[in-house]
């Protein structure tokens, strides 16, 4: 089904902008649709999904070309994170890393709070008084997102994968079982 929907491989390595990474490129598993190629790329995309607010599908390039996995769903699966889900994913990180050092959070705190502080950092300074204020508990939470969403994710696709090709086979085999029926009653019947 993906299959139909990826560009197939000679577009890729013919194409002018993805010349530069040479042979790396040319690696089968960054384009085939496969369990663990998927799984990989699906784990990479959510991790630099939750752990980065910018950059994060060139990242999960660069991790799918050294880990190879598929470099299409990975920039596909950074998605997860959005201009709609930024807030709340910043919130929930915020307490979590906060629930997880002991810093005491703010009752009023807002997903706006936590997430207007990226934005104003324009100075070492501020990134230090962030850092050790908000910033602290919002980068453990971060990570623990990031890390727990990637290993979720990963065997989430693989036993998603699995239970997939399992119901194909199991279709499969009632079909010709059905069929083998068929030709007995024929054979019986004649």
């Amino acid at each position: 089904m993906l299959e139909r929907l990826l560009p197939t491989r000679e577009t890729i390595t013919q194409s002018r902008l993805l010349r530069w990474l040479g042979p790396r490129v040319h690696d089968p598993l960054l384009w085939h649709v496969n369990r663990r190629s998927v799984a990989r790329g699906v784990a990479m995309g959510v991790f630099f999904g939750l752990m980065i607010p910018i950059a994060q599908i060139p990242a999960a390039a660069v991790a799918s070309l050294l880990l190879r996995g598929n470099l299409l769903i990975a920039a596909a699966s950074t998605l997860v994170s959005n201009p709609l889900t930024y807030g709340p994913i910043y919130y929930f990180a915020y307490r979590l890393g906060a629930g997880i050092i002991g810093t005491r959070t703010p009752p009023d705190l807002t997903p706006e709070d936590v997430e207007r502080p990226l934005r104003m950092i324009d100075s070492l300074n501020q990134a230090w008084t962030w850092v050790t204020g908000i910033g602290q508990p919002l980068l453990v939470g971060m990570v623990i997102m990031a890390a727990t969403g990637a290993i979720l994710s990963y065997w989430g696709t693989q036993l998603f994968w699995r239970i997939r090709v399992s119901a194909k086979w199991r279709k499969h085999r009632r079909a010709r079982q059905i069929r083998a029926a068929a030709r007995q009653g024929a054979i019986g019947g004649a």
